[in-house]
Order: structure tokens, then sequence, then C-alpha cells
């Protein structure tokens, strides 16, 4: 096959590649191995579901009904692209009796819509408005796995990971923020054998990238793009700064101060911004004043003031969204947004703190919820698969047998130190609670 992406090359019998690739998910599902014509993209997502705890027999969750499903999609950037979402899908949908669906960046459906005997036939595995597709709820299909990797994906019959949905064959591309570039979400089709052709990935594909161009160009809601920086900072090393239009790619100690600066609109006095950055006290005023001397040029002319230092136009950062969101109780929508530690490569003492205060309010917030959808996407990120209390919290609420296998693992690790002996005075090794810095 010349691209891994496509379901079918040139030339395949749809029904029996339906027959081995059944045959493949039911030797993955009881021995754990995958073997050809098994696509690496699927076998990729095959394993990340089993590793999830999600089950063959399982299905989707409607999280979102009526008014919150409503609320949600209305405030949702996606839902400024519909019309156009609609105007290239909608026909194409209603004609080959195909379903045209958006998600948001955690796999939940927001719209869903076509065919009306197709619309029943899939309501009847929750594939609806408000119901939770991420690849680690229900395991490999079109728009979670499009959203999980990344880029656009097809999702051929029993390629899908659980065997209800494995009638069905989709394609999705993702949408990404035009300013940020994270991912929104994801536009996806879904049908019969036929979308299994090399053009349902392109027509998705260019659909996104409508979409992504549309949102361009248009102002975003309640603020003028010049009027006020957007700053990205979690889960990168390097901030992103969006200035007038201009994409600016930080260095580590710019990304600092600007996260800082950000947090104190009033300002902050060069010693302020010492301690605050440099764990070395020998670090002088000269060093600093050279990085804000750099950091003003790179900004341009008027943004950044003095005595004390601050910025002069309003700062939108993802980590002020993921505060709000927590503040008003919005644990899903503050995960939604939560991309990240906050630069996590970062030594300033004043980032330490704040990426372990948000990291710590957000888990928290995860562990009391008891959601085990939200517990389990927190659990498989890389900041999350050694933290001990959400995989007690998951283990709770979804015992499967992957979910007990890590818990048990991470228990082993933190009960290890216990069987050698310790010098006096010395105390045991603390169990990993939480991202690390």
């Amino acid at each position: 096959m010349t691209d891994p992406w496509v379901a079918l090359e040139p030339g395949a019998d749809p029904a029996e590649r339906v027959r081995v690739l059944r045959r493949a998910h039911e030797r993955f599902t009881e021995r754990g191995t995958v073997e050809r014509p098994v696509r690496s993209v699927v076998a990729d997502s095959w394993r990340r579901s089993a590793k999830a705890g999600v089950g063959p027999d399982g299905g989707a969750r409607v999280e979102l009904t009526d008014g919150d499903l409503g609320a949600y999609r209305a405030e949702h950037p996606l839902a400024r692209v519909m019309p156009l979402v609609r105007e290239l899908m909608g026909t194409f949908a209603a004609d080959g009796e195909h379903l045209l669906a958006v998600c948001d960046a955690q796999g939940r459906l927001l719209w869903v819509e076509g065919h009306p005997t197709t619309r029943r036939q899939a309501d009847r595995m929750n594939f609806v408005p408000g119901a939770r597709w991420a690849e680690s709820a229900v395991g490999t299909n079109a728009p979670g796995t499009a959203v999980a990797v990344d880029r656009p994906v097809q999702v051929f019959a029993a390629e899908h990971f659980i065997r209800r949905v494995q009638p069905w064959t989709c394609a999705a591309a993702p949408v990404h923020d035009p300013r940020t570039g994270r991912v929104l979400g994801a536009v996806d089709i879904t049908g019969g054998d036929g979308l299994a052709h090399p053009h349902s990935l392109g027509f998705v594909q260019a659909v996104a990238r409508a979409a992504e161009s549309q949102l361009a160009l248009l102002e975003p809601p309640g603020a003028a793009v010049d009027d006020t920086l957007e700053l990205t900072a979690l889960g990168r090393d390097e901030a992103g700064l969006l200035a007038a239009g201009r994409r600016i790619r930080l260095s580590r100690r710019h990304s600092e101060i600007l996260v800082l600066l950000a947090r104190h609109p009033e300002g902050l006095t060069g010693d302020e911004l010492l301690c605050a950055l440099y764990e070395d006290e020998s670090v002088t005023p000269v060093t600093l004043r050279a990085e804000l001397a750099r950091l003003r040029r790179l900004l341009g002319p008027g943004l950044l003031a003095s005595r004390p230092y601050r910025l002069t136009v309003p700062v939108e950062s993802d980590v002020a969204v993921v505060e709000r969101r927590l503040e008003t109780g919005a644990v899903t929508a503050a995960m939604t947004a939560y991309g990240g530690p906050l630069l996590p490569g970062s030594q300033a003492p004043a980032v330490v703190r704040l990426r372990h205060r948000l990291a710590e309010a957000l888990r928290t917030a995860l562990v009391a919820r008891r959601d085990p959808d939200l517990l389990a996407d927190w659990a498989h990120t890389p900041w999350g698969e050694d933290d001990l209390a959400v995989w007690r919290a998951l283990a709770a609420v979804r015992p499967t047998a992957p979910v007990r296998s890590r818990l048990e693992e991470l228990e082993s690790e933190l009960a290890a130190p216990a069987r050698w002996a310790r010098p006096a005075g010395r105390a045991p090794r603390s169990p990993r609670h939480g991202p690390m810095p």
C-alpha cells in the first residue's frame, strides 16, 4: 500500500479485507498481537485503546445533553464555521446516505447531521451530539483517532476497535486554530464501505483546511487582534505569542518572562523578576536588563514598559483560560484547554510554583469529578502516566485489567524502597503524585 493513511489500496476486495481484519481484531483482543494487513496507524490505535481500558464490546457515553450541549456548542470556535462545513459536506452526506460530524478536541461530538435513516442507525451506537468518541473512551474511530494523532485518518469497518462500530467506515481530519496551531476538533464523514476510497480522506482534509481559512478571516469575538497578546505556554518549553497578527516563537527565558508579566498586569520590579526567574542569587540585574532589552526588540515598540516592567496591552493566556474554567467548575472545559504542564523544562522558581499549582488544581478536580473518561485522558498523557492518585481514582470507576495492572506497577514502585534498609534519618522516597517539573 502506497499511503498507510488510506484504508484500502486500489483493487482491494472490501469484503475479503473485512474478513481478514475481523480475524486480526479477534487475535488482538485475545492475545494482544497485531498481524498483517492491519495498518500501522490502526495497530498503534488498537494498542492505545487497549491500554486505555477500552473493551471491544463497549460503547459511547453521552456527556452533554439539552441546554449544556447547546451552551457548549454556542461558545465553541467551530460553531463559527458550521455554515461552511454544512455547505461543503451537507449535500454529499445526504445524497450518499452518510453523516457529517464535527467533534471537539476531546473527541466529543458536537454536531451529527445527514441522511435521516443513517442517523437513526447511528443513534443506536450513540453516534449522537454530546457523546464522547475520544479514542480513550471508545477506541479506534476516525474523529477520535484524528484528534489523537493530529492528522487526517480513515477507519474502515473492522479496523474500529469496538465491534458494534465495525459495520461503519469513516474519514476525519483535525481542524486547527489558525493563530495558535492548537487542535480545535475534527470534521468527519461516516457511512458505508464506499468511504474507504482515497477521495473521502482528501475531501475531509480539504473541508478542514477551508474551515481553518475561514477562522483566520473571522475576527476573534470580543476583542480586536491588535489589542490583545495571545500567549500559549502549556505543554511546550518555548511559548508561542500572537501579537498584532504576528506569530512569535519565544526563547525559554523570554517565555518565562512573559508568563510572569501576564500574571502581573500591574508590573514587576527588576528585583521581583530576578527572584522569580533565577535560582542562582549571583545573577546580576545587568543580565536581566539584557534579556528584557532583547525581548522588547522582539515584541516591537510600545509593548514592554519599565519601572515597573509590564506589558502595555492585555494578555490572554492558555493558563488563564484553564484557571477561569476551574473556578467556575467547568472541569471538562478546563481539561480541554490544558495542553500539558506549563513550560515543563523551566526551572524558574515562580514558573515551577505556578506549574505545580495549576496541575494540582486540575488533577484534584478530575479526581473529585470521578469521570472515567476524563481520568483516562489524564492518565494516558506523558505527564499523567505515573500519577498514582489519578490511576487509583481511575481504577475505582473503571477497574479494567489494563488499568488495574498499571496501578499495581505504580504501587509496586512506591513500595520498592521499603524492601531495602535506609540509613538512619533518611526519609523514604516520595510517591509520584503528579507532573514533574
